[in-house]
């Protein structure tokens, strides 16, 4: 069977049950014999809750940590076979039901956009007050009763949130933007502002707007755009970075950071990179080997269209999507070796410099599974998906 049921929290309890052991041993050389018992009590008092999941740990001011939190996050499918919708598609009557409708097909997941590349942010919340006062937040669906129909249907729901490309914040908060020279906002080859991946305060604002979908119902949170600018005169953007951290330092740093802030909140926290990035230093601080420990899972981008000829040694990348994607994974594999993040590919479902139908999608899914990987999700900036290829192994 290529895809045996994972159970997400094996690992998690395998690493927890080792450092409890460890505290154990540390206490046990701090007291003497005649206060074994004493301090057998302290530790019952530090760790508490035995449930289906064992022990769960809980802090010195007896909030429970994510160990804790584990059994409350929804399993995940055996398979995740899921589908890309925007915001847009998702404000239109009935459009959602009808991609939730797919796991007639054998869909599993849903992911669902909650703020995209042109900054906006899919539903409004009390909580995001800079984002209301700047104008990002639209009315484009209400997050709980999209959670809700769902979850209803047995899915799993991922919220998309991009990350850095973020027009909107750039042009209201410009000292959060990428700059020019003579402090004019920067802009990419799409006239599109960013922000600046080092500004703490570009991260706040960003978890703000996971926390937000968590509380709303969903399962997990997919960081994209997690990156700095790679199109457009890269050279002239100016990032101002008072903490010194290095480039290839500040992806890991933001998403340590805001797994420690909505993990708590029980959601999953992944990231989305693209198909190149594991076979090479692209100098957008992008290295998935970095970060994959603070995330749960990594989405590839191996659309065979973004590759170029030659790459990956295939000389036309879209005429082969099944060996393009096969070859990407297999640099993802080697470069993940000995992490725990789970690695699913996105997978092209639209046609580019080759026309896409069902066999070329098909072929992209085959690989992926041949390759180990735990599902997939398919993109369609329009949202139409070929019928066929969303079907079990």
């Amino acid at each position: 069977m290529l895809f045996p049921p994972i159970d997400p929290n094996e690992r998690f309890r395998e690493r927890r049950t080792a450092a409890l052991r460890r505290k154990r041993r540390r206490r046990a050389a701090l007291i003497g014999t005649l206060l074994v018992g004493v301090a057998l009590a302290g530790l019952g008092a530090r760790f508490v809750g035995v449930g289906p999941d064992g022990p769960a740990a809980t802090s010195p001011g007896g909030s429970t940590t994510a160990v804790a939190r584990a059994s409350s996050l929804r399993p995940l499918p055996v398979e995740i076979r899921g589908v890309h919708v925007t915001m847009g598609l998702a404000s239109l009557p009935g459009k959602l039901q009808e991609y939730v409708d797919l796991k007639n097909e054998g869909l599993t997941a849903i992911q669902l956009d909650v703020k995209d590349e042109d900054g906006q942010i899919g539903f409004v919340a009390p909580k995001l007050r800079l984002a209301t006062a700047i104008g990002a937040t639209r009315d484009f669906y209400k997050p709980r009763e999209a959670a809700k129909l769902v979850h209803r249907n047995g899915l799993y729901l991922i919220g998309r949130v991009v990350v850095f490309e973020d027009p909107v914040l750039a042009q209201a908060r410009p000292e959060l933007a990428a700059r020019r020279s003579n402090g004019a906002v920067w802009k990419d080859a799409a006239g599109l502002g960013w922000t600046n991946p080092y500004d703490k305060r570009v991260w706040d604002y960003n978890i703000a707007v996971a926390a937000a979908a968590a509380r709303n119902g969903f399962d997990e949170i997919m960081f994209d755009y997690v990156r700095f600018p790679s199109d457009g005169d890269v050279q002239n953007a100016i990032f101002r970075n008072p903490r010194g951290l290095k480039k290839n330092d500040a992806v890991p740093a933001f998403l340590a950071y805001a797994a420690k802030k909505l993990e708590p909140q029980g959601v999953r926290v992944s990231a989305a990179v693209f198909g190149l990035s594991a076979a090479r230093d692209m100098g957008i601080g992008q290295i998935p080997r970095r970060f994959a420990k603070h995330v749960h899972a990594i989405y590839a981008m191996t659309y065979p269209s973004l590759f170029g000829p030659g790459e990956l040694g295939i000389a036309d990348p879209g005429a082969a999507p099944g060996a393009t994607v096969s070859r990407a994974l297999r640099r993802f594999d080697r470069s993940l070796e000995g992490r725990d993040a789970l690695l699913l590919p996105w997978i092209q479902d639209f046609s580019y410099s080759v026309p896409y139908g069902k066999d070329e999608v098909r072929a992209q899914i085959f690989s992926a599974r041949i390759a180990g990987a735990k599902g997939y999700l398919l993109w369609n900036a329009q949202g139409v998906y070929t019928p066929g290829t969303l079907t079990p192994p």
